[in-house]
């Protein structure tokens, strides 16, 4: 029982509050560490920016605030914002890298369950839009482009979103999340769920109409299972995807290394502690 739990929940914590894990979440292996930083600043921006815009438009005239409060019970609301909130801390996370000594990034800093949480957060943003933008263009898409303000809005919150994770994915030099991340990513569906529920309760709607037990208990069922098995086939996808990107980049091309490190001087400077510390790379004749 001991080494179970050893394996399974102590070893995989460990390793997401390691030095090393956490500085390859604030760089990039084909992007230098201050053009990172203005990305995900500039992608945090956006966000907010799309949010702020939405609320705000839904605030203005008369008996409009209640619109603007119901959307906070849509999963797709909530998953935004926790988009603009993950690349406006990575932005942060990215500048200390970036700036201060040693290379030693804010989140190393952190109590370590933060920084594993952190390693959670990064999870969810790079597993549930996935989702989202699957279930909305499935069944939930009517009226989507009824006018030029939702045809942005509906782009920005159901496929940017996706294109937001996908970079996340693609560009950090950051290693697999363990398989215990997916405790969190569960328990945020099922909380959710929970949250579904409350608003009707409260506020007499149902937020998404597959969620009526009208439907039947069994449809509602099925669709919840559904959902869940659909978020445990994109987290295990995207697990060897970064597997994937870290046997192309690091095993293929060599790029065991933050980008920005590259020595003036023929040398590449790396953290990893599976590669040398100082590699020489041969220089061109002078001649």
């Amino acid at each position: 029982m001991t080494t179970f739990l050893e394996r399974c929940f102590r070893q995989p914590y460990r390793k997401t509050c390691e030095p090393e894990y956490t500085r390859r979440l604030c760089s990039s292996w084909i992007l230098p560490s201050p053009i990172l930083f203005i990305f995900r600043a500039l992608v945090s921006l956006y966000g907010f920016l799309v949010l702020f815009l939405v609320l705000g438009l839904r605030i203005h005239g008369q008996n409009r605030a209640g619109t603007a409060r119901r959307s906070f019970s849509y999963f797709t609301v909530l998953g935004y914002w926790g988009l603009a909130f993950y690349y406006a801390f990575a932005a942060a996370h990215t500048a200390s890298y970036c700036l201060r000594a040693k290379q030693k990034a804010w989140l190393e800093s952190w109590p370590r369950p933060l920084r594993w949480l952190h390693s959670a957060f990064y999870s969810t943003i790079t597993v549930y839009p996935f989702v989202v933008t699957a279930v909305f263009w499935a069944v939930l898409d009517d009226g989507a482009f009824e006018t030029t303000f939702k045809t942005w809005t509906n782009v920005s919150q159901h496929a940017l979103n996706s294109v937001f994770a996908f970079l996340e994915i693609i560009l950090p030099r950051s290693e697999p999340f363990p398989w215990l991340n997916l405790i969190p990513v569960i328990v945020v569906l099922a909380c959710y769920l929970g949250l579904a529920y409350v608003t009707h309760a409260t506020q007499g709607f149902y937020v998404y109409p597959f969620l009526d037990p009208e439907n039947g208990q069994g449809f509602v069922a099925g669709i919840c299972i559904a959902i869940l098995v659909a978020c445990i086939i994109v987290f295990a996808i995207v697990k060897y995807l970064i597997k994937l990107r870290l046997w192309l980049t690091e095993d293929k091309l060599s790029r065991r290394c933050d980008f920005s490190n590259k020595g003036e001087e023929g040398l590449i400077m790396t953290h990893t502690h599976e590669a040398e510390e100082m590699r020489e790379v041969p220089k061109r004749s002078d001649v």
